[in-house]
């Protein structure tokens, strides 16, 4: 799997509004998320849980109380890769849900 350019996730990522792009760490997405409370946020993340899973990639994240932050970036190449644009679409679709 090669990495994605800036470019290349710039223009991917207009599809998947609200993600924003670090060069940290050779590149990845972040977004945060926030809900009216715990229980909303926790049923964020199992549902986010269980779209890494079919997906087989797994998000970094980060929980306090009603706010997840979330940072996507595919380990084995050192940056963003299609899996993670892929990620990022699927996890902005359950916001919409």
């Amino acid at each position: 799997m090669s990495g994605l350019t800036v470019d290349q996730v710039m223009s991917a990522l207009g599809e998947a509004s609200g993600w924003q792009f670090s060069a940290d760490r050779g590149g990845m997405l972040q977004r945060a998320f926030t809900f009216a409370d715990f229980t909303q946020a926790f049923a964020f993340m199992t549902q986010v849980a269980q779209v890494a899973e079919q997906m087989d990639h797994h998000p970094e994240w980060f929980n306090v109380y009603n706010r997840v932050d979330i940072t996507l970036t595919s380990h084995d190449i050192g940056g963003l890769s299609k899996r993670d644009i892929a990620m990022a679409r699927a996890i902005s679709a359950l916001c919409l849900a």
